[in-house]
């Protein structure tokens, strides 16, 4: 990345945070750890029972609809900030892997733009280092 695109890209990311701000006033204080506390991660018979496939057996798996929600909850930005941490950390004991939900955040670039996508990529870093889990190699 050049040095002129980091300053733009720093400058837009700036612009972003004022305006989330501004819509959302008293969210700058908003501490999400504290939020966080309520609602670890869900068993994983509670995520199959809610997200899986009890209601719905031919349908989504839960895995696929924490990916889903993850998409949606990246172009929502700062508003959803606290679902997607807890989001994101029942998306991978539901089996998603690092790389899926980090590929998710990225297609939704085209949709919640660049500061969103970046926030999001951030909160995901985050949570990623809170887990002792390794990422799944390709094979």
């Amino acid at each position: 990345m050049t040095d002129d695109f980091a300053k733009m890209f720093a400058a837009w990311m700036e612009q972003g945070q004022k305006m989330a701000q501004a819509f959302m006033p008293g969210m700058e204080n908003f501490d999400p750890k504290s939020f966080e506390k309520f609602f670890p991660a869900m068993p994983r018979e509670l995520l199959e029972m809610w997200f899986g496939k009890t209601f719905n057996p031919e349908g989504l798996d839960a895995r696929t609809r924490f990916l889903i929600t993850i998409a949606a909850l990246t172009v929502l930005g700062p508003a959803g900030e606290p679902q997607l941490r807890m989001t994101i950390r029942n998306a991978l004991a539901a089996g998603a892997t690092k790389r899926e939900i980090a590929e998710v955040i990225w297609q939704m670039s085209m949709f919640g733009g660049l500061p969103a996508m970046q926030k999001a990529l951030e909160i995901a870093q985050a949570v990623f280092a809170e887990t002792d889990e390794p990422e799944e190699k390709d094979a």
